[in-house]
Order: C-alpha cells, then sequence, then structure tokens
C-alpha cells in the first residue's frame, strides 16, 4: 500500500491555492483580451470583406454579375444569362446568382433550367426568399398549383414579419386561382 497524502493546512489549503492560481490565470487572459481589442481598434481595417456603411454592396460585386443584374433590369434575358453564368463559374456558392440566373431564364421562356437555377440557389441558402418567391412563380407558369403553394407556405414559416416575397406570391396564386378554369 502506499503512504498517506498529508496535505498541510488540510484539503481546504490546496483548494484555496487553485482558486488563487486560476484566478491570475484568469487577470492574464483579461489582460490579453482587452489589449487585442485595442490593438485591433487601433490598427487600420482591411477594405476587403463584408462591406461596410462607407462601401456599397455593389461596389464589390463581380463585373459580370453587376452587368448581368443590368441586363435583367433592361429585360436583356439572353445576355443577363450569358453574364451571370459566367459569374456563377467562379462564385459557385451564391445563391443570389443562381436565383438571378433563375429569373432570365424563366423570363426568356426557359423554364426547365429555370427550376435547376432556383434549386440551386435554394440547396445553398434554404431560407432564399427570392428564390422560393420565383419558384413559386414558375411552378404556376408550369400550371403546378401544388408546388407553388408549397413554397409560399416556406415563405410564410421564413417571414417571421410581412415580407414582400411573401405578399407577391400570396397575390401570383391568387390570380392563378382566379384565371384557373373550374
Amino acid at each position: 500500500m502506499g503512504y498517506p497524502i498529508r496535505f498541510p493546512g488540510g484539503i481546504g489549503r490546496v483548494l484555496e491555492l487553485r482558486r488563487v492560481r486560476v484566478g491570475l490565470i484568469a487577470d492574464k487572459v483579461c489582460v490579453g483580451l482587452i489589449g487585442l481589442g485595442f490593438a485591433l481598434a487601433v490598427l487600420p481595417r482591411p477594405t476587403l470583406g463584408e462591406p461596410t456603411e462607407e462601401t456599397s454592396k455593389e461596389g464589390q460585386l463581380d463585373a459580370d454579375y453587376a452587368a448581368g443584374k443590368a441586363a435583367i433590369s433592361a429585360k436583356d434575358w439572353n445576355s443577363a444569362i450569358r453574364l451571370l453564368s459566367s459569374a456563377a463559374l467562379r462564385d459557385t456558392r451564391n445563391a443570389d446568382i443562381e436565383n438571378y440566373l433563375g429569373y432570365a431564364f424563366r423570363q426568356s421562356g426557359q423554364l426547365h433550367p429555370a427550376f435547376a437555377h432556383y434549386q440551386r440557389a435554394l440547396q445553398i441558402n434554404p431560407r432564399h426568399r427570392g428564390a422560393h418567391e420565383y419558384i413559386g412563380e414558375a411552378y404556376l407558369m408550369a400550371n403546378n398549383l401544388a408546388k407553388a403553394e408549397e413554397h409560399l407556405a416556406a415563405l410564410q414559416r421564413i417571414c417571421l414579419i410581412p415580407c414582400e416575397e411573401y405578399e407577391d406570391l400570396k397575390k401570383a396564386v391568387a390570380d392563378y386561382r382566379a384565371r384557373a378554369p373550374r
């Protein structure tokens, strides 16, 4: 057998020493974090990264993406598709590009690729309100009311407060029902 371990001052003294040691370490960590915060506040901020109030998000867009959005505004669907497809090759995880591509294809009457791009946008970001609205409208163009209503229900869950995408798809569904033969 071994010898019993004896603590001068008892176990309470050991716990007290341990508490003091932990306290010193915590003090050093706190001082280090304050120093780090000061250093980060003083150092110049990089210009790349997330846009700030001083830099617009539009200024940081891929040139083809920005031109593709302009082509959509001009209703030049073929140019929009070409430019946005080019931007999508460079930014494969951008749900907005995929959504705009779906919109351009849908507006040009090409539903099959439109559905593919909307679905890709929703794979990247399942809560993308614009993609839910636009794919719902595409389903109405394809006479699939049930699928459009699925996306309307998804928007109802996503939009905690009233949102334009939900209201627009809700109106499109109501208009579709009013036109549908009985």
